[in-house]
């Protein structure tokens, strides 16, 4: 979502079904944002991995402590009411203790392995149930295949775990000496707890892919406000100052000659400055208000204004001339907008780099798009040393502005100077990305 730091936070799956469970020793962490460079950053992206992260981060939350802290409750209810429907020797007693034991201190050891809690289940359950007289102590089994499947990580352990659940009631039938119990039935009654859980297990995945995805569309759209935000001050500020740039250089070489000229020069850039300061504002202002969620926003600059973006820069000393084919007027906003900016920046980049050569602007309107090809010849001027290693930003702000409306700009020197040659396919208003009405 600068500056836009490539995180890829992820969570460690630990070994063993109590992976989850190891990751939460107090209370459920709450989900995390993973943050990572949009489409055309040149980072590569991991959504399974973030996906995964976040996946085990619900999973704590919907699956937290609290609810980690249920289950011995109805371990121990399972165990009073096998030792209440028959007799039971003081062995058979502890033994029916032992579950409601390694379920609570699961619970409340996190670090506790599933496998071991368990073995510590189902031995005792077969071991109790071995004379057919408490029966209900097989609903422990139950809430075990439950348990492995809803918090193990690892299809595979919580399968394996599944399993042991389920192979409990069978061998409870082998050994059983008074034959009462229904291994057919309990087989059923430990698998479908087991099914339930895992559909709980993978709900929360599912549920995390969707949040996952919700972040990066959301962290996406901010990156491209924020692109588009860039392109603009860039724009109206890159151009602002080289207009003003080149008044205050005229200015300077006729101060002593001809001061009239040189206040008009110093008068003209007085209002670029002013114009410059207005649209910056305009941007701050939208930047910090709700103006633009209702609707309201300031009028943007369109094709029309072409020509007055022209006469500026002549007035500022440069060397212009627009050759317009085709009625400006029929333009999509969008189209109008982005032709208006890269004939901006163009003209900006010939007041900084070339004031004393001739540039020829030229706007075509065709059946099918709209082209604009900006001619720079003559002498340019040198580049400092600091700025040769500064990357062009307006430059890269033409061509995605070219590129999100489907055309394409390319930049470039030429025998005599420098080209900027733009296209931008026409559409109907409905179907064309309307820019202005997204601020």
């Amino acid at each position: 979502m600068p500056v836009h730091p490539a995180l890829a936070r992820t969570t460690a799956h630990s070994r063993g079904g109590g992976a989850a469970s190891a990751r939460l020793p107090g209370r459920a962490r709450p989900l995390q944002p993973a943050y990572r460079l949009r489409p055309r950053s040149g980072v590569a992206v991991r959504p399974e991995a973030d996906v995964k992260a976040v996946a085990a981060q619900y999973l704590a939350g919907v699956l937290s402590d609290d609810a980690r802290r249920i289950v011995p409750i109805f371990a121990v209810a399972v165990a009073i009411v096998a030792a209440l429907i028959n007799s039971s020797t003081v062995g058979e007693v502890v033994l029916m203790a032992i579950p409601p034991a390694a379920f609570a201190a699961w619970a409340y050891a996190p670090r506790l392995p599933l496998a071991v809690v368990a073995v510590a289940v189902v031995v005792p359950v077969v071991a109790v149930q071995h004379s057919g007289t408490h029966e209900p102590i097989m609903f422990e089994a139950s809430l075990l295949a439950f348990v492995v499947a809803c918090w193990s990580d690892s299809l595979v352990m919580a399968v394996v775990l599944g399993l042991l659940a389920v192979a409990a009631p069978i061998a409870v039938g082998a050994i059983e000496t008074a034959g009462h119990t229904s291994v057919g039935i309990w087989v059923v009654g430990v698998a479908f707890p087991w099914m339930i859980g895992r559909a709980m297990h993978r709900q929360a995945q599912l549920a995390a892919a969707l949040e996952a995805t919700r972040r990066e569309l959301t962290e996406q759209a901010m990156v491209e406000e924020r692109r588009r935000i860039a392109r603009d001050v860039h724009d109206f500020v890159g151009h602002g100052l080289a207009a003003v740039m080149l008044q205050v250089t005229s200015a300077r070489h006729v101060l002593r000659r001809d001061p009239d000229a040189a206040e008009e020069a110093l008068r003209a850039a007085e209002d670029v400055g002013r114009r410059s300061m207005r649209e910056l504002r305009r941007t701050v202002a939208l930047l910090r208000s709700d103006e633009a969620r209702d609707g309201i926003a300031p009028p943007l600059p369109v094709a029309d204004e072409i020509p007055a973006l022209v006469e500026e820069a002549r007035a500022g000393g440069l060397d212009v001339e627009l050759r317009i084919t085709g009625e400006l007027e029929r333009l999509d906003p969008g189209v109008g907008l982005a032709l208006y900016r890269i004939a901006q920046e163009a003209l900006a980049n010939a007041a900084r780099h070339a004031p004393r050569a001739r540039t020829i602007l030229t706007v075509t309107l065709g059946d099918r798009e709209a082209s604009l090809v900006a001619d720079t010849s003559g002498p340019v001027a040198p580049v400092p040393a600091g700025e040769r290693e500064r990357r062009g930003y307006g430059l890269v702000g033409m061509r995605e502005r070219a590129a999100a409306l489907g055309g394409e700009l390319s930049a470039g020197p030429t025998v005599d100077g420098w080209r900027v040659s733009g296209r931008i396919p026409l559409a109907p208003a409905s179907e064309a990305p309307d820019e202005a009405g997204r601020r």
